[in-house]
Order: C-alpha cells, then sequence, then structure tokens
C-alpha cells in the first residue's frame, strides 16, 4: 500500500512531479510512493490501479502549475472542468475520504483560486501548500520530504535521511573518543622516547623535567647557568657555577694568580 500518491496534470509541470516523486521514493522507499508512470507495472489496467491507489494512500499530493487549470481537453474545455478528467477524479477522491491533500505550487504559480475550480473541488483552495522553484530544487525537495516524514509516521520511521543525520551524529563522540586515544597515546610514546634519549616529564600532568644526562649544562631554575670544562695539570681552567642561577661567577684562575703573589 502507498504512503503517498503523487498527483499531477499532464502538460503542466510533470517534470517537477517526476522529481518530487523521484525524491520521495529514494527517501521512503518506492513501494510507499505511486506515481502512475511507474507505479503501474505493464499490462495492468491503470483506472483500476488509480482509484485503488488514492484510496488506500495516506497523502496525496497535488503538483500545480502555472497552467494546471488552463490545459485544455479533447473537447477544447479546460480539462479541470470534465468530470473524467483524472487529475480532478484523483484530487476528489482523496478530499472525499478525508485523505491529508497537500498542493505544491510549482514556479509562477500563485495561490489557488476558488473561482477556477468546480464545486467538488472547492476544498482544496483551502488546503495549506508547498512551493517547488526548479532553481531551489533541492531544497524545496527536501522541505517536501521533511513535512511528509513529520505528517506520516510510518514515513517517518524508513526516513533514509533522518536515519543518516542520526548515525553521523552519533558517530561524532565515537570519532572524538578515538582521536582523544590516539593524542594520548602518541604523547606517550614521546614521554618514553624522550626518558630513553636523557630528558622526559615525570609530573602526573606531564609537565616538568627529568634529566637523565651525565654531561652538558642544565637549567631548570632563573637565570643563566654555565657548566664549563674542568682542566687537570696547572689549574688554569675556569669553572662557572651558579647557586640559585642568578648569576654569581668565580673565577679559580684569579684565585691562584693572588696566592702566588702573597708567596713573593
Amino acid at each position: 500500500m502507498p504512503n503517498v500518491f503523487v498527483n499531477y496534470r499532464t502538460g503542466d509541470e510533470e517534470s517537477a512531479a517526476t522529481m518530487i516523486a523521484r525524491e520521495l521514493a529514494r527517501r521512503f522507499g518506492s513501494e510507499r510512493i505511486f506515481f502512475a508512470s511507474t507505479s503501474i507495472a505493464l499490462g495492468h489496467r491503470f483506472p483500476a490501479e488509480l482509484v485503488r491507489a488514492v484510496e488506500e494512500c495516506e497523502a496525496l499530493v497535488a503538483v500545480i502549475g502555472p497552467r494546471w487549470a488552463e490545459v485544455q481537453g479533447e473537447d477544447g474545455r479546460s480539462a479541470i472542468e470534465s468530470d473524467q478528467d483524472w487529475s480532478r477524479r484523483e484530487i476528489q477522491t482523496a478530499l472525499d475520504r478525508g485523505i491529508l491533500v497537500i498542493p505544491v505550487l510549482v514556479g509562477k504559480a500563485t495561490r489557488i483560486d476558488h473561482a477556477v475550480l468546480p464545486d467538488d473541488l472547492r476544498e482544496l483552495a483551502d488546503c495549506q501548500y508547498r512551493r517547488f522553484d526548479h532553481r531551489n530544487a533541492e531544497s524545496d525537495l527536501t522541505a517536501i520530504g521533511d513535512a511528509l516524514g513529520r505528517l506520516l509516521p510510518e514515513l517517518g520511521a524508513v526516513d533514509r535521511d533522518l536515519r543518516a543525520a542520526r548515525e553521523r551524529a552519533e558517530a561524532k563522540p565515537r570519532k572524538k573518543s578515538a582521536q582523544d586515544a590516539g593524542h594520548t597515546r602518541m604523547r606517550t610514546r614521546d614521554v618514553e622516547q624522550r626518558v630513553r634519549g636523557g630528558i622526559g616529564n615525570l609530573n602526573g600532568d606531564l609537565s616538568g623535567t627529568f634529566v637523565n644526562e651525565p654531561q652538558g649544562p642544565v637549567n631548570t631554575g632563573r637565570g643563566h647557568q654555565y657548566n664549563a670544562p674542568h682542566f687537570q695539570g696547572d689549574n688554569t681552567g675556569v669553572q662557572f657555577t651558579a647557586g640559585d642561577n642568578s648569576g654569581t661567577v668565580h673565577q679559580r684562575i684569579e684565585r691562584e694568580r693572588r696566592r702566588s703573589d702573597d708567596g713573593r
């Protein structure tokens, strides 16, 4: 049983009706959307199929373009005035059975005028409508599908776009968790490599400094620190040290020279 019947008039915006039917079929499944040119199997009698589909549907989408009320029948009169006009009969059946009817005004079509409608279709002019413009086809098709998904819970339950949106929303926390875990593993490997190399981070929050080198300058406080080499022999080397790293300097060579002068 189709949930939605797409009604249109030959000679007035068949292309828009085709686009709407195709999008609804993609989103909700082709078995839930009735579109005469694709839903009636070869060899089946279309009058009986049309009547059955209209009577069983939950909503009828009436695609109405600028020429909808002007298309003429074989007798030269407006097709809408004929009792045998299928577009008229489908809408009339839906209205009589209390089925939800949603007019979709295409392009330059204006609000439906009661004056151009037969008496049995006057109610159509009072139905809230949607608009469809080929220039905004993507957003307009989305709006039509969203509206049907909200109005018909059975359609909403099989909405492919809604399911995809939920899956994307659920995937975001998982992706973020995986990224955080990856960053933690990278930081852990970095710490291990740096500790093996002689310097690493030791604090719980992975801050601070660990030194595992017997040579070279080290400075973890304020100011400058100089770690010059010691020389053996005549003690002519120079060693620079700094207690609080604020710049105190002891020059051993000067002390040795003063001792030599006093000895004279």
